[in-house]
């Protein structure tokens, strides 16, 4: 739930901000990606706060869970950077849904081991919630990061 509120939050925050008093200055696809920005920066940082909570969300058979662990902090703020770099954008947006759809399984397995983070201590009923939360991740990304940001970036530059 927490990633949500931040992203949320901050696309609003932002949004407000670049109104009232940057006058518009930064496009829409940039304060979406921005607002993705900040959730990944909360995300990845559990990554190296509750790293034991991370790895009891792998499959039992994985091999250097830690690394991976913290591997994909690691991953979660790059994008965070490329989400930022205009021309690297794009392609950090394709990356992260990919990124997306790779860790949903942890998060399933998390659910059925009552892994007691982020609801996931509420079992397989927490599916019911994180399933469509990570497809609206991956909607997000790509709205922000491929659709608007590619018509953005036609009408900018006439391409």
């Amino acid at each position: 739930m927490a990633p949500l509120v931040f992203l949320f939050g901050s696309f609003f925050l932002f949004l407000f901000i670049n109104r009232y008093l940057l006058k518009n200055k930064f496009s829409f696809s940039f304060i979406g990606r921005a607002a993705l920005s900040v959730m990944l920066v909360v995300t990845g940082s559990a990554h190296f706060a509750a790293p034991d909570l991370m790895i009891a969300m792998m499959p039992d058979a994985m091999p250097m869970k830690r690394e991976v662990v913290y591997l994909t902090g690691v991953l979660e703020f790059l994008a965070v950077i490329g989400l930022l770099i205009e021309r690297l954008s794009k392609l950090t947006a394709i990356m992260l849904i990919i990124f997306f759809i790779c860790i949903l399984p942890a998060n399933i397995i998390g659910s059925f081991k009552e892994v007691p983070i982020g609801g996931m201590e509420n079992g397989p009923a927490y599916l019911y919630f994180r399933i469509p939360l990570q497809i609206f991740f991956i909607l997000w990304a790509y709205y922000f990061g491929i659709r608007i940001n590619s018509r953005q970036r036609r009408d900018n530059y006439g391409a």
